[in-house]
């Protein structure tokens, strides 16, 4: 007799990136698909955590994160959005912003507690939801701005509102919250018991000379928030697996009950390398004019081709729609243009748990020019 188990998450399959960068690895296709740079990080970078570890940081650092580490992004954190954040109990490092994802939702949900989440969503959002027993209460942004439709998240709560989930820039359309959206969730979640959680780990890749509305401007939202961060997006290594959580005392200390169980601890010459190298402001307030520059290539290459862009004004993705090429279902249209054609990218349906399809797809433009070259090349044979 064959072991089972009752799956906590019965309706899940492999993750769409998983797929499609198999799909891409298969057919020898460009992956514009998953979210990862293809060109390298700071050499420097390299020299730290080598210098790290020759020097003997090899063993645990503390279970919230390298102390110097969490002063360093509390004195970042003072200086770009005039916030004073404890460093000793308001950060705690993490293995990844999703990973912080997660613990911030286990520490607050309880069964029946219900989250509201705006749709296309990062794919972990919901099934960490469902995971610990709430319910996803999800809201479609307005097609195809991507904003938030704020009437509807009015109508939407109710008693059992436990969370709201907000993403700037947002993954996977590249929209970003502006300050009338931060007044108007405040005056939401104003008297009641409503946490928010906002995940910012695009923090410094906002573009067109935009301003990032982080949770860390406004302090009576900090109160009842949990802000999530990672490095692996600011310094172009996402295998790090390195992110953060800032939130309130309160909060934080919840948070670390959860945390001290699951990971402990986090890798140590890296964070002590990160302590070092966030004395360079520049590498990170320079980044949205670097990565800009690339989505500007990347979209100018695009309008020779059929498809039809939806501006994005941060993260490492632009989506396009494929309407005047073909009314197949997006997955159906995406599968096809990896293998027919050799470019990977994410169908944005993917992002729904209803599976809406508006005929989107999502390409990633965080790649050396060469790689956007050969993918507009292919590109241009798309019909």
């Amino acid at each position: 007799m064959s072991v089972s188990i009752h799956s906590k998450l019965p309706d899940v399959g492999t993750t769409i990136f998983t797929v499609m960068s198999q799909l891409a690895a298969q057919h020898n296709a460009v992956n514009l698909g998953q979210g990862f740079p293809d060109f390298p990080m700071h050499t420097t970078l390299h020299e730290l955590v080598a210098k790290a570890m020759r020097e003997g940081a090899n063993q645990y650092v503390h279970m919230n994160g390298y102390p110097l580490l969490r002063q360093q992004l509390a004195t970042k954190v003072q200086q770009l959005y005039h916030t004073k954040i404890d460093a000793e109990t308001d950060i705690t490092v993490t293995p990844g912003g999703t990973y912080a994802i997660y613990t911030a939702l286990t520490t607050v949900l309880q069964p029946g507690d219900e989250v509201i989440v705006f749709e296309p969503a990062y794919d972990s959002y919901i099934p960490n939801i469902e995971i610990n027993g709430a319910v996803a209460v999800r809201i479609a942004l307005n097609y195809p701005d991507y904003s938030i439709p704020w009437d509807e998240v009015k109508k939407k709560i109710t008693s059992r509102t436990r969370m709201i989930m907000i993403n700037s820039p947002h993954n996977p359309t590249g929209a970003v919250l502006s300050s009338s959206d931060m007044d108007t969730l405040s005056t939401v979640v104003e008297g009641t018991n409503i946490i928010i959680l906002s995940d910012e780990v695009y923090e410094h890749l906002i573009f067109d000379g935009l301003k990032h509305e982080s949770i860390l401007r406004y302090p009576e939202l900090l109160k009842r928030s949990f802000v999530c961060f990672s490095f692996g997006k600011t310094y172009h290594c996402t295998g790090w697996k390195l992110g953060y959580c800032i939130s309130s005392h309160e909060l934080m200390k919840e948070f670390r009950k959860v945390h001290q169980f699951n990971c402990f601890t986090c890798d140590t010459p890296k964070q002590v390398a990160l302590a070092t190298y966030l004395d360079n402001a520049q590498a990170y307030l320079e980044l949205g004019a670097q990565i800009q520059q690339k989505r500007d290539y990347f979209r100018k290459q695009m309008e020779q081709t059929p498809f039809q862009c939806i501006p994005s004004h941060g993260s490492y993705f632009e989506c396009y729609s494929y309407a005047a090429i073909s009314d197949e279902p997006d997955m159906v249209f995406a599968k096809r243009l990896t293998t027919e054609y050799g470019v990977a990218t994410i169908p944005v349906s993917a992002f729904y748990k209803n599976g809406k399809d508006d005929r989107v797809i999502r390409f990633c433009f965080a790649k050396q020019e060469a790689t956007l070259d050969k993918a507009i090349e292919k590109l241009l044979r798309v019909k």
